[in-house]
């Protein structure tokens, strides 16, 4: 079922073409099914019952390919495919008559493929795999109008910043393998205290949190979220609703039973969160487009989902479940909204936007349900929500007052925010606008409305929805049964009168927003710098800093790469034996016949005829002398075949290099001064003491036939041949036989180019004569 959205996005731009926009219906079906079949897990899940499989992949490794069901998992599963069928239909109707519509359907499949395997995964692996996959996705969608630049840059900015963070996140999840032995979710979750007491715990909690707040936008590495919006609308809606950027969030909800309740923990997460909530409210109240104003808010609403999340006792765990679901509700109708308003009227400026309301009366509607669930207004979803946030902050005790003032400011700018995008476009007297205003499509007004209904019927029959969602959901985020009870019956108390305090400060902000943004104008002019700018500043850094390396690596001389390389070479096999003390023994003398001595002194006079060469073409004619005698030993120890073969490559070897030599012109003769000769003997020297002690020491410990007794037993049962030297090269070594000889190909090519660009450039430079 994981992998159904995969094959729709290969059928995508297929039925795009017979179907045109109507094609979004008929996809719709996809994630319709993924939905229809993860509720009926529900029954079980609820029941505290977590379904698990897989199958090995690598068992000698210990890997599998593996997932991991119980309520966090499957309420994210049920949000990803339950929104996504409706984010795919409102995509046919937005995108009608797009040119790469079907490529847009490929990749929002593709997209919530990769979030599904995400949510389902239980080997560290799988989750590795599919947590980069939505990077690279989310990068396609993001930059999908790559005609322009503002498209390209926060696709790569995007792909960047949550790139980087992978390699956080792939780096935490291996060590934490290391710290408890297990390499899956669900072996994890059941090693209690073994992860909290490894004294690699902060370095898996510092790298884990790397992973977590790139993914999430927590600041200060939420530039990249806003400028996202460059995407067509269905991505924002679908990435700030239900699917990537609750990545983040997800993972730290996972893992909260084996490294919460730390002192770390409990810092760090509602430190950084409870910034991010004031940092997205703030910004969002300086914007003045639909889109951006509900991004900002989006990065509040995560940094509100971690500071519960790291706050961690029970109530505060079912605040944060019962927030993640209604969030990603009156999120994903709202972003429709902005979009429908959009598409229907040719802008997406509040400033510009009234009266909307009698002509796009299903529209608005669907805006207000969101917008009441947004401002936690009772009958709503939201309201639950907010009052249990309340409830979890409450009585303040230390610096949890400053989390709970936090959290009723940015609950009342976020009041104030809903109602600017959902009732200030649709009031007053109509205002002109680029495109006639009408009320747009059923496939555009469908996700929206249904969604909004979804924020009332939720908490109207919240009995319900606790016992499929609410509960499962806190209980997997606790790691221990959590029974969610709180309804839309009013209960007098602090947490009711800190609701009615963030709607009396909502409706404020609300009626006071035009000066608020002034206000906030001023604040960030005068401010200057902010984290998005740094990113552009850090990309122009490092290129030039890998400007300035190429200059100096790539420099275009051949002789300092091979001075480079043969340095590298002769530190690498020296410095670890020095240091660990790992020298040789000196041999002693060996026995060896009068021939073989012969043989010896073959290679050694080659050696000085090398060396004392005084022309270039002379020292390649040398140099197979030293082949010749390896050739020989190899004959004398009965390798007659590897003999023949040594013969062969130094013949061929030495003839190759003097064509080219002759076919070059380089200069005949070494013209480097006495100091670099004396600097290259040197580097020289050290290569070859640095292989015979490598050599040597290689001799000197006990020998492991395994290998060779592996080659003799089956080079004629699997390879069916009886040259075992011919076997290993031909069969068990083919592949790197091959790529020898396209080592050899390419080698001859790039020498054949030579000499032709040589060849060229002497008939231009031929006088051509005259005829009389």
């Amino acid at each position: 079922m994981l992998m159904l959205p995969f094959a729709g996005a290969l059928l995508a731009p297929a039925l795009v073409r017979v179907m045109k926009h109507n094609a979004g219906w008929l996809l719709a079906a996809i994630p319709l099914v993924v939905f229809l079949h993860f509720a009926g897990m529900l029954d079980a899940i609820s029941k505290s019952s977590p379904i698990s499989d897989g199958f090995d992949w690598a068992p000698s490794l210990g890997l599998r390919f593996s997932w991991f069901l119980d309520g966090l998992s499957l309420t994210f599963a049920l949000l990803i495919s339950g929104i996504g069928t409706l984010i795919v239909i409102y995509a046919g109707g937005y995108l009608k008559g797009h040119p790469h519509q079907g490529r847009f359907f490929s990749f929002i499949l593709l997209f919530m493929g990769a979030m599904l395997g995400l949510v389902a995964s239980d080997s560290f692996l799988m989750l590795f795999v599919y947590w980069e996959l939505t990077s690279i996705t989310s990068f396609l969608l993001i930059g999908f109008d790559h005609s322009r630049e503002a498209s390209r840059r926060a696709a790569l900015q995007a792909l960047l910043v949550t790139g980087v963070g992978g390699l956080s996140l792939l780096a935490g999840l291996l060590v934490i393998a290391q710290a408890t032995g297990v390499n899956e979710l669900s072996s994890l979750l059941g090693s209690g205290d073994a992860l909290r007491n490894s004294p690699l715990y902060l370095a898996a909690l510092v790298l884990v949190l790397g992973g977590a707040f790139t993914k999430s936008a927590q600041f200060p590495f939420h530039f990249w979220l806003p400028n996202a919006m460059e995407a067509p609308t269905p991505v924002s809606a679908y990435l700030h609703s239900a699917t990537m950027v609750k990545a983040g969030v997800y993972l730290l909800m996972r893992l909260n039973p084996v490294m919460g309740d730390t002192a770390a923990w409990e810092t760090i997460l509602p430190l950084f969160g409870g910034a991010t909530l004031a940092v997205g409210t703030l910004l969002a109240v300086r914007q003045t487009d639909l889109k951006l104003m509900l991004a900002y808010t989006t990065v509040a609403s995560l940094g509100l989902l971690i500071m519960l999340t790291g706050v961690g006792s029970d109530t505060a765990i079912q605040a944060a479940a019962l927030y993640l679901i209604a969030h990603s509700m009156f999120k994903g109708a709202l972003f429709m909204v902005a979009g429908l308003i959009d598409h229907e009227t040719g802008t997406r400026d509040t400033t510009g936007l009234r009266g909307l309301r009698k002509a796009m009366p299903i529209t608005f509607v669907a805006a207000m349900l969101a917008a009441l669930s947004m401002g936690g207004l009772p009958l709503f979803f939201g309201f639950l929500a907010k009052e249990e946030i309340y409830v979890a902050l409450g009585p303040p005790q230390g610096w949890q007052a400053a989390l709970l003032i936090v959290a009723v400011c940015g609950n009342a700018l976020m009041f104030a925010i809903g109602f600017a995008v959902a009732l200030r476009p649709f009031v007053g007297a109509a205002a002109k606008t680029p495109k006639s205003a009408h009320e747009g499509s059923m496939s555009l007004w469908l996700g929206p409305l249904l969604l909004g209904v979804a924020g009332l019927a939720a908490a109207l029959v919240s009995p319900v929805t606790h016992q499929f969602f609410s509960s499962p959901t806190a209980s997997a985020i606790a790691g221990s049964p959590v029974d969610v009870t709180i309804s839309t019956i009013l209960h007098i108390g602090v947490p009711l009168l800190l609701s009615g305090l963030t709607v009396v400060l909502g409706i404020a902000a609300y009626v006071r927003l035009d000066s608020l943004r002034g206000a906030m104008a001023a604040v960030l002019k005068a401010i200057g710098w902010g984290p998005d700018q740094g990113f552009d500043q850090v990309l122009r850094g490092l290129l030039r800093l890998a400007t300035g390396l190429t200059r100096v690596i790539h420099n275009g001389r051949l002789d300092i790469y091979m001075t480079v390389t043969f340095i590298a070479v002769a530190a690498s096999l020296l410095l670890p034996m020095v240091l660990f003390d790992e020298l040789p023994l000196m041999p002693s003398v060996p026995d060896l016949r009068f021939y073989e001595w012969g043989v010896l002194a073959i290679a050694v006079i080659g050696i000085a005829a090398v060396v004392l060469a005084r022309s270039r073409l002379t020292a390649i004619v040398s140099l197979g002398i030293q082949g010749f005698a390896v050739a020989l030993l190899y004959m004398l120890f009965g390798a007659p075949d590897l003999s023949f073969t040594q013969f062969m490559v130094e013949t061929l070897s030495v003839v190759i290099l003097a064509l080219v030599m002759t076919r070059l012109r380089l200069v005949p003769t070494d013209r480097r001064p006495h100091a670099q000769k004396l600097v290259d003997m040197a580097i020289a020297a050290a290569c070859g003491v640095a292989f015979a002690l490598l050599l040597l020491k290689v001799t000197q410990l006990p020998f492991d036939d395994r290998l060779s007794q592996f080659f003799n037993t089956y080079a004629k049962t699997i390879a069916h041949g009886r040259n075992v030297v011919n076997v290993i090269i031909v069969d068990f070594r083919g592949l790197d036989t091959l790529g020898e000889i396209a080592v050899v190909m390419v080698t001859g090519l790039a020498i054949l180019a030579l000499i032709r660009i040589r060849s060229k450039k002497a008939e231009v430079h031929t006088p051509v004569k005259e005829e009389a």
